[in-house]
């Protein structure tokens, strides 16, 4: 099979996998039979749970695929190379022109309600007390590239430069998110609702509180290891036939029930207390986690604009 890629944010994960002299090691292993991580492990002479985090970026990619089975007595996951070939279309010129993007940093959000767990930190301090969510108003706030809490919601506020002869085919809404757990947990469901412009796209079900395994790539040296370390990166697509979160249909709103010409944009991030998993939430910014991303907005005009 053949992955064709290009410059949308989706494909981040796919670049990112394949940045790794490891992860090339794994693939070529396996590119003409499975083999279980032990194997892979004891022929690249690293540790079990080091080729374990590779082969979870390999999956998250789309570039293997794994299946449990019965060997030698014991139970198995075995990894299979998926893709014979990546194509990689890199950005033109018209394509950018038709592109609109604007980044929102973590801590400049303009309304909360949150309940603890929470707490903030920017790149070199934790702000204020933990599980006191008086410190969501303190100055230094806006400083925040990490934002964690048990329930509530956080709101973002951001300009609408549309023009009016502007005509628009889809919005995505990128952010590096995962569950808020005490500590880490690696089963840690949490149903989280992403509301545009007072219109709730869906609800998202988060799998964890990621950090057991391996520190966040991007997270300070200094910041604790045993709380919040990475999310997964997760993409949400709004255009004229629905609402997708990584390609997967959410609900049934469309570019025109938005409110896509408001002169400002809310953008909201809720748990809510009656959900049915309230496992919390937590936003990474750049400079945090995995993606050395903040909260990010694409707008993609139609190409006679």
């Amino acid at each position: 099979m053949i992955i064709k890629a290009n410059s949308e944010q989706k494909f981040m994960p796919l670049y990112e996998a394949l940045a790794s002299e490891v992860r090339w090691g794994i693939m070529s292993l396996i590119a003409d039979k499975e083999m279980n991580v032990k194997d892979i492990a004891e022929r690249l002479e690293l540790s079990s749970s080091i080729i374990t985090m590779h082969i979870r970026k390999l999956e998250q990619a789309g570039l293997i695929g794994s299946r449990r089975a019965r060997l030698n007595g014991g139970t198995h996951k075995m990894c299979f190379l998926k893709q014979k070939r990546v194509e990689i279309e890199l950005p033109s010129a018209s394509q950018s022109s038709r592109i609109r993007e604007q980044s929102i940093s973590v801590g400049h959000y303009t309304a909360f309600e949150v309940h603890p767990t929470c707490g903030l930190g920017t790149h070199e301090m934790e702000i204020g007390v933990w599980d006191d969510p008086r410190y969501f108003l303190d100055p230094e706030r806006v400083n925040a590239a990490i934002l964690w809490f048990g329930w509530g919601y956080v709101e973002y506020k951001t300009p609408n430069y549309l023009l009016t002869d502007q005509s628009v085919s889809a919005i995505e809404i990128s952010m590096e998110i995962a569950s808020e757990a005490p500590g880490l947990r690696d089963n840690w469901p949490s149903d989280i609702e992403f509301t545009f412009n007072g219109v709730s796209l869906g609800t998202w079900t988060s799998p964890a509180d990621f950090g057991r395994a391996a520190r966040g790539k991007y997270t300070p040296d200094w910041w604790h290891r045993n709380v919040n370390q990475y999310g997964l990166l997760k993409t949400i697509r709004i255009d004229a036939s629905g609402t997708f979160i990584d390609k997967e249909r959410m609900s049934g709103v469309t570019l025109s029930d938005i409110k896509l010409w408001d002169p400002f944009w809310t953008l909201r991030f809720a748990v809510d207390e009656q959900a049915v998993n309230i496992g919390g939430l937590t936003l990474y910014g750049a400079g945090f986690g995995n993606h050395d991303q903040d909260i990010v907005i694409r707008v993609y005009l139609d190409e006679d604009d």
